[in-house]
């Protein structure tokens, strides 16, 4: 345990120290604070400043002991708990080295295993450099088998089953899934993690809701590929086949063990998948719709009492464009302090301090090419309250 060595070396704090932002301030919602930070975010100096690309990380890695001491990876579990709690991770990326660096560093324990699944259509580079990083750790690993991931595409869903696979065949110590994408960030410590994690008893955690009328198109007609876009062909589909409906939910899920084997499987959830290939956005509607199959492990009932809505879902915190607005007139959230890509918002300084009083594990999207200080701020912070753990 780290408890005997020296944990002051790890922590993130002053990491960036040409920066003079306050990230107690920061996380604590001061708004002078966080000013301050969309002001430095404009400037010449900070736009220009020099970033870690694919060939730094190649060169990094070469010498592991140096590049796992740099970047401050934590190399030993921090309590028993956790060691005896491992969780596995599917990673689905296709750039920004730097990111996922950051991502894994967050979320980095010896005890998880971690599958990392990179776009085929991604540079050479990009891939030696996520090949680098994983040489450097024994549970770090690139997904045996690469997609090509389109848009909306069965690619995306291919992907994370890829890395399912191998995690099961990898360990058989793993309790939970989760599984991610490279603007993810953690927004709970890995202890806390476990505890919530445990708490589940068995169940899986998922957005998982009744299907709306007008997303009923994505599976009723046949979508093809074509010139790296799914375009709808028209033709009319045969019904799903399942004795039970389809449900509306998102890509991330948190999964047991028991599931994972259970989708891997089972026939029936297979027959699913394979009439769920030429539809549009099945990773919307297909761990949902599996997730109220009354077999399935940790599922949960069909009856609406038990839908459950992304807010109420623990996987994954976002805030859409059009649900924002204010709270105390019944907005589900405050608006976005960053800026919005495809109506989701990427996170700025200023959401934090809203965002780590809710219940989610994990929140997208974060961009260090939008707001640096969002993650550096949330980096920091969730490093010192796993240390502190340490001093009791």
């Amino acid at each position: 345990m780290l408890r005997t060595l020296l944990v002051g070396h790890l922590e993130l704090v002053g990491e960036n120290p040409s920066s003079n932002i306050n990230c107690t301030k920061v996380l604590q919602g001061d708004v002078d604070e966080i000013q301050k930070v969309q002001l430095e975010i404009l400037t010449v100096k900070f736009r220009q400043r020099p970033r870690w690309t694919t060939s730094d990380y190649i060169n990094m890695t070469r010498d592991c002991n140096s590049f796992i001491k740099r970047r401050k990876y934590i190399m030993e579990p921090l309590s028993k708990e956790e060691a005896e709690f491992p969780i596995a991770y599917s990673i689905v990326v296709h750039h920004k080295i730097e990111m996922l660096d950051r991502l894994l560093r967050a979320i980095y324990m010896p005890q998880n295993f971690y599958c990392i699944h990179v776009d085929k259509k991604s540079e050479d580079s990009f891939l030696a450099a996520v090949l680098g990083i994983a040489s450097c750790f024994s549970n770090i690993f690139v997904a045996s088998q690469l997609e090509s991931v389109v848009y909306a595409s069965w690619s995306r869903v291919q992907a994370d089953l890829n890395c399912m696979q191998d995690l099961h065949r990898m360990s058989a110590d793993w309790k939970y899934l989760i599984n991610l994408c490279g603007m993810d960030f953690p927004i709970k410590t890995n202890l806390e993690i476990v505890r919530k994690l445990k708490s589940l008893m068995g169940e899986n955690n998922l957005e998982t809701e009744r299907m709306p009328s007008n997303k009923k198109e994505r599976w009723k007609k046949h979508f093809t590929v074509v010139n790296g876009k799914l375009t709808n062909t028209g033709t009319d589909k045969m019904h799903p086949p399942l004795e039970t409906p389809l449900f509306s939910g998102s890509a991330y899920f948190v999964v047991s063990r028991k599931y994972v084997e259970y989708v891997l499987k089972n026939e029936k959830i297979q027959k699913f998948m394979e009439w769920a290939k030429d539809t549009y956005s099945p990773d919307e509607y297909l761990w949902a719709t599996i997730q109220r199959i009354p077999e399935v492990p940790g599922s949960l009932s069909l009856s609406q009492k038990y839908d459950m809505s992304d807010m109420h879902a623990i996987a994954r915190f976002v805030k859409w464009q059009y649900f924002e607005g204010d709270v105390s007139k019944g907005a589900p959230y405050p608006p976005c302090s960053g800026v919005h890509v495809r109506s989701v918002c990427v996170f700025g300084a200023g959401d934090l301090n809203w965002m780590l009083r809710k219940h989610h594990l994990f929140a997208n999207k974060f961009d260090t090419d939008i707001d640096l200080f969002a993650i550096q701020c949330l980096d920091e912070h969730l490093r010192h309250k796993a240390l502190e753990t340490l001093k009791h």
